[in-house]
């Protein structure tokens, strides 16, 4: 295998319990993650302004229905109950016409309502697509070292669960927010209107519950940044078993496994309940509170009217407290404390929103691969004599490089590679390469054995600029790769890996993955040049045989032929093989073999090597231990050194 960086085991983000890198707990609220969610709503003004008014409406008729029984007892109710004790017949029209208004209000109301839900599903859904689309386009420049210290888990839950409670913030916490403050603007107004005096004990009530459930909201916030993280970490572990069931069947792992999903899965238990339990102690706290409220504004409400205390309203006017306004300020403090204990609720899942928006801005924010290549390659043909761009295909492939003085020249490309006095490490500190100088003519097959973490695959790693190297030079074709555009770069490279990966589609579809516009023609010479082809027709559908679960159908060498398939049809002139033939049966190699050999014809072919039969031919055989070039020459040479490959032949040696 190779010296890459180990994932963090299980899947635990990096850097800690507490989130991902750098992330330590956040306070419930992180106004300017809150402000960059708030950015993605930007392009939906006009139909936000819909929602808006559709919020009023709904607050003005929730606030207009306790005015209005107010206004119901004091004007219809009790003058029909004296003219019916003093013998007048009643007359129901006006207290019609008044329940028919409210009635159209309150169907107004409905249609606000309902719009305002299926305007903000909209919004809500729109946003999280191209929430993803920036997600996954950005993912998509990311180096390879993030993937390498993240787990496959962990990635998906970005996907998954947190952006599940944006979408939650946008469609119902950030529109009911908005609607309870309106709604308060509104109740208080019309308060005001009722009774200043009923008006101040209901302030002071308020203050009171702020401040408890204030507490509660700041120690519920905490716990749901870490919630968020522990759910990221057990589906990073779920992943990574569901991945190697086989492994763990195999050595009979299942009451580990077990122990160790139970320790996760308690822990995301853990601050799950304490973060639902501060948060659903708010509820009946802020309830009983606007219970208690409701009793002493009925006990003062009532003293006021007995004793005959003059109120004072909004609109200036004096007078006795009526048992109609008496009602509809009751009403109007319910209908206050609503909103207010809804905000105190939705605190909560704006604090879970707020971590799971935190870590999809932390993915969006990772740094992205670096590319300051501006050689490209390109098609050329040749015209007196010259190498000129062509705009056709020609066969012909060169390096354009362009110059300060704005001339470009052309080199041809032909698979030189040298690498010189290279050092390079994964982490600062810990250097993994040595001193590596080697180099590859066109055409030449260049092999590398050693012990497993000696350096094999780091070695390509740096040659397809995966990673970047710490000193040294790796020239391709006599220019500095730096120089080279990376896209341009890995598109002049094949690479058959140890580990094949199959994508759900088509036999056809996965072949010509190597080169999007190949045609079906060419996709089955690739198939043909790669012994694949015979085993391909007697598949059901043949190449039109579809694909699922990383090619779960087919064998191991047969979905290797497939990965080889996939590197002829893109034809390059360097092939990269990284012990393509290491977990599969000594005849399948044989086909596989046979299927490589014919690939790497005309081409230079650096080969990592699991099985030195495989590499007995090779032009150069390098031998690396503990990052260093230990030994080099042909099998025939460095079997007469009867060195390290000497006793790596004979099995005289033993791999560490």
């Amino acid at each position: 295998m190779s010296n890459a960086p180990k994932k963090p085991q299980g899947g635990m983000p990096m850097g800690g319990p507490h989130g991902p890198r750098g992330m330590g707990p956040r306070q419930p609220i992180n106004k300017k993650v809150l402000l960059r969610v708030l950015s993605y709503l930007k392009p939906y003004w006009p139909r936000l302004l819909v929602v808006f008014f559709c919020i009023v409406l709904d607050a003005i008729a929730t606030a207009s229905a306790a005015t209005f029984l107010g206004t119901l007892i004091d004007d219809y109710i009790v003058p029909l109950l004296a003219d019916a004790a003093s013998g007048i017949a009643p007359v129901y029209t006006g207290l019609l016409t008044a329940i028919l208004k409210m009635a159209g209000l309150y169907l107004l109301a409905v249609v606000a309502v309902f719009l305002q839900s299926r305007i903000m599903a909209i919004i809500s859904h729109s946003i999280l697509k191209n929430v993803r689309n920036e997600m996954f386009a950005h993912m998509q420049l990311l180096p390879i070292r993030y993937f390498d210290t993240h787990t496959h888990g962990e990635v998906m839950s970005f996907y998954t669960n947190d952006t599940d409670t944006l979408r939650q913030l946008i469609s119902q916490t950030l529109p009911n927010v908005f609607s309870s403050a309106i709604s308060l603007l509104v109740v208080f107004i019309s308060m005001l209107n009722c009774s200043v005096w009923l008006t101040l004990v209901v302030v002071l009530c308020t203050l009171a519950m702020l401040k408890v459930t204030g507490k509660l909201g700041a120690k519920s916030g905490t716990f749901f940044v870490k919630q968020q993280t522990s759910l990221a970490s057990l589906n990073g572990y779920i992943e990574e078993m569901i991945n190697g069931q086989k492994v763990v069947k195999v050595f009979n792992h299942e009451e580990i496994a077990k122990g160790e999903f139970d320790h996760r899965n308690d822990d995301l238990c853990e601050n799950a309940t304490s973060a639902n339990r501060f948060a659903n102690v708010m509820g009946p706290v802020s309830n009983n509170m606007g219970h208690i409220q409701y009793v002493i504004l009925a006990i003062i409400g009532g003293a006021m009217a007995i004793v005959g205390i003059t109120n004072l309203s909004l609109t200036g006017g004096f007078g006795t407290l009526t048992l109609g306004a008496i009602t509809a300020f009751l009403t109007l403090s319910r209908n206050f404390m609503r909103p207010i204990s809804q905000v105190m609720q939705q605190v909560n899942f704006i604090a879970m929103a707020m971590a799971g928006a935190e870590r999809i801005f932390s993915l969006l924010d990772e740094t992205p691969e670096a590319d300051e290549g501006y050689v490209t390659l390109v098609n050329a043909r040749e015209e007196n004599g010259k190498l000129v761009e062509s705009d056709k295909r020609t066969g012909i492939w060169a390096w354009k490089h362009p110059h300060q003085d704005g001339s470009v020249t052309y080199t041809r490309l032909t698979g030189n590679v040298e690498m010189t006095d290279v050092d390079f490490a994964y982490e600062e500190g810990k250097p993994v390469l040595h001193d590596i100088t080697l180099y590859a003519k066109p055409g030449q097959k260049v092999a590398f054995v050693g012990a497993t973490g000696a350096g094999k695959t780091t070695i390509t790693n740096l040659i397809n600029r995966f990673y970047d190297i710490a000193d040294g030079k790796v020239r391709y074709d006599g220019i500095n790769i730096n120089k080279i555009r990376k896209s341009d770069l890995r598109r002049s490279l094949g690479v058959v890996l140890q580990e094949v990966n199959l994508f759900t589609g088509t036999v056809m579809d996965n072949i010509r993955y190597g080169k999007l516009d190949a045609t079906d023609e060419e996709c089955i010479a690739a198939a043909k040049l790669a012994n694949a082809h015979d085993f391909i027709t007697r598949l059901p559908d043949g190449y039109n045989t579809m694909l699922t679960g990383d090619g779960g159908g087919l064998s191991q060498g047969q979905r290797q032929l497939i990965s080889i398939a996939r590197a002829a049809v893109a034809d390059p002139p360097v092939m990269i093989l990284d012990e393509a033939t290491s977990s599969i049966d000594t005849r399948t190699e044989a086909l596989v073999q046979r299927g490589m050999d014919q690939l790497m014809k005309g081409r230079t072919v650096f080969v990592i090597a699991h099985r030195l039969s495989t590499v007995q031919n090779a032009d150069v055989i390098m031998v690396l231990d503990h990052g260093r070039i230990i030994e080099r020459g042909t099998h025939e040479q460095l079997i007469a050194q009867h060195g390290q490959y000497y006793q790596l032949y004979t099995g005289a040696f033993e791999l560490e």
